[in-house]
């Protein structure tokens, strides 16, 4: 319906071997048709060799053009042209991040060279978070699953696999866990906490509109299963400081009770604190 409306015919996607990008890599191709879908695998020097034939078998699988387009050329000239004014400061957020931006900008670069859109591929618990790159990958025209949360994109694969005519989105691409790759033997949960407790704590107080504090009493009364306090504080934080980043944000589809955008309008800066 957004193509239509917008006159584009054809969409990229960055197809990182991840199930974020694979849903909707998935979804574009059941929506536009394959042949309107062309995936670009963009591996650095951190890809796994898992993830990029994970990418391949997803796209073979779905009859998506894949293009292969690694970064490491302009990540090395990244690095060279801020290594004086980096000097004598530890590889940081900063230097992972930037392999996200080279990517944006590879991508944005194909969209106006041949006139397509630019899918992005971040969920809501991302979005929720910050736990996404500005001018990296939220680079885009359109966020397929924005409203989605991580634990619903499982839910969807698995949904997608069973409705056929066979399988399109490789087990192992749902069952490794998630990472950016960004640095050596990164995972999401070394920054995130677990996808189950932090979903539950988003819905309550996004969609809920629960306070903070019976949100910390909810998750205690499930014990082992539940968020402590901390944890609670934390993800409540990151929602609140991470508005200036959904505000510059692709519009996308909306699926839940309230979804960032237009349904929650709040300061994108307060001296206020919870």
């Amino acid at each position: 319906d957004y193509l239509k409306k917008t006159g584009f015919k054809k969409v990229a996607i960055a197809v990182s071997g991840g199930i974020d990008s694979a849903i909707v890599t998935a979804i574009a191709a059941d929506a536009i048709g394959a042949e309107n879908v062309v995936g670009v695998a963009l591996p650095s020097r951190y890809s796994s060799e898992g993830s990029i034939s994970d990418a391949e078998d997803l796209c073979s699988r779905l009859g998506v053009e894949l293009w292969k387009i690694p970064i490491e050329p302009g990540h090395s000239a990244f690095e060279e042209m801020l290594s004086e004014a980096f000097e004598g400061t530890e590889p940081g957020l900063s230097e992972e991040n930037a392999q996200a931006r080279i990517r944006g900008n590879i991508m944005m670069s194909i969209a106006n060279k041949f006139g397509w859109l630019v899918l992005t591929t971040g969920n809501k618990s991302e979005m929720a978070t910050g736990y996404a790159t500005l001018y990296g990958d939220m680079a885009g025209a359109y966020a397929v699953i924005k409203d989605v949360p991580k634990t619903l994109v499982y839910e969807l694969c698995e949904h997608r696999n069973k409705r056929g005519p066979r399988a399109p989105i490789p087990r192992a691409i749902i069952e490794k866990p998630p990472s950016a790759e960004l640095r050596p033997d990164q995972l999401d949960e070394d920054s995130l906490p677990p996808y189950d407790q932090l979903d539950r704590v988003i819905h309550m107080y996004i969609e809920e509109r629960i306070s903070p504090d019976l949100i910390v009493k909810k998750e205690l009364e499930l014990g082992a299963n539940g968020a402590s306090e901390a944890i609670v504080r934390r993800i409540v934080r990151l929602i609140d400081i991470n508005e200036y980043k959904r505000l510059q944000s692709p519009p996308g589809v909306k699926i839940s009770g309230l979804a960032f955008g237009k349904d929650r309008r709040l300061p994108i800066a307060s001296g206020w604190q919870r």
